[in-house]
């Protein structure tokens, strides 16, 4: 092994394993109690009107919980689960008492090429089966590629679809071309089709369901509760996690500008701006690899109303994040250590609920 390879090998090590460490104060003010245990990648979950959870494992199996017991749903979609890909994020439609409509995002192989790419479907639950399913949209082109599928899904006030999928691991590539798919976030009816107000309907050669571009990882997307904007975060590089409020037509700037580098420590752009581009509201640095994401909309925990939480698979932990006047003042560490934060939504009951990888959904609790 020559002196110079040594070199690289120790660059890759101290750039991974020494860089800059999370310092957010840990917050004691919670207590937590275990709700569905033994999890592996709880990806996304939904109540359904009667308590009970819909919980979608990344490997591809969808969970009935109800009175702690778990019913595995037969005729899901077949994924492809590789690296960052498989059953993914899971949503109610808002008339879901009327409707019976469930949405998912998964990884799926189907169409040419091999590999995968992220897919939107509808179904209903009948007998712990999924029946009707309908293909809303598939990711093209289909690659091996095992990173960045997105994929958060969200309804506004005005009923409109919202869903996000990851560049693919083609920074260059995607983001910044909506003729192709991939580092965007996409605006849909409940029933697959494109909106006539969408940004680029008459773009020519472009995907008419995107609603922003320039994105790189979404794995976090929420509605806000009183302006009901569309908010989401970007699992960004090295440094580069971000939030950011979803605008029609937007660019997000991905890989043209950033406030991160890539991961062995080579800069990826040296703008941080760029006209016509978007800046953050938010960016961390060190980063928190970020996945899920809530608003605190309910009395549960006092003084915390109004307060954005957001994952951390990285330092293992919810960020508590204080908003005024549209930035982030203040950030607090809560259920500390339990494990890898692999999604966040407020329950019915005006709870938070935490799905934390190799554990299980957990439920916030204000400490008495």
């Amino acid at each position: 092994m020559t002196l110079k390879y040594q070199y690289l090998l120790l660059l890759v090590f101290f750039s991974l394993f020494t860089c800059a460490q999370d310092k957010n104060p840990v917050n004691t003010n919670h207590d937590y109690e275990v709700v569905v245990p033994d999890l592996s990648i709880p990806w996304g979950f939904v109540f359904l009107p009667d308590n009970s959870m819909l919980i979608n494992e990344k490997e591809g199996k969808m969970i009935h919980y109800k009175d702690g017991k778990k019913i595995t749903i037969e005729d899901v979609p077949k994924v492809y689960n590789r690296g960052q890909g498989g059953l993914l994020d899971i949503a109610l439609h808002p008339n879901y008492k009327e409707n019976g409509w469930i949405y998912i995002t998964y990884a799926s192989s189907e169409g040419e090429g091999e590999g995968g790419n992220t897919a939107l479907m509808r179904a209903k639950l009948k007998d712990n089966k999924l029946i009707d399913k309908q293909l809303l949209y598939k990711a093209t082109p289909n690659t091996t590629r095992g990173q960045h599928f997105g994929s958060r899904i969200v309804f506004d006030n005005q009923g409109y679809l919202y869903f996000t999928i990851g560049e693919r691991g083609e920074e260059f590539v995607n983001p910044q071309d909506i003729t192709r798919d991939g580092g965007k976030v996409y605006r849909l009816h409940d029933d697959g089709t494109i909106p006539k107000d969408n940004p680029f309907v008459n773009e020519p050669n472009a995907k008419k369901a995107i609603y922003t571009f320039g994105n790189r990882n979404p794995q976090g997307m929420v509605l806000h509760p009183e302006t009901g904007e569309v908010w989401t975060h970007e699992h960004g590089p090295r440094g580069g996690d971000e939030i950011n409020i979803i605008k029609a037509g937007a660019n997000y700037g991905w890989p043209v500008i950033t406030y991160g580098i890539n991961y062995i420590g080579t800069k990826i752009t040296d703008e941080t701006a760029r006209p016509g581009m978007e800046q953050p509201l938010h960016y961390w640095d060190p980063s928190i690899a970020p996945s899920g994401m809530a608003f605190i909309s309910s009395d549960k925990y006092p003084g915390w109303k109004g307060d954005l939480l957001v994952g951390s698979l990285k330092f293992q932990y919810v960020d508590k994040c204080v908003l005024k006047d549209g930035k982030v003042i203040k950030e607090e560490r809560l259920l500390d250590g339990l494990g890898r934060v692999r999604t966040i939504i407020q329950g019915p009951d005006g709870y938070i609920y935490v799905g934390i990888e190799n554990l299980g959904i957990v439920k916030l609790l204000p400490k008495k």
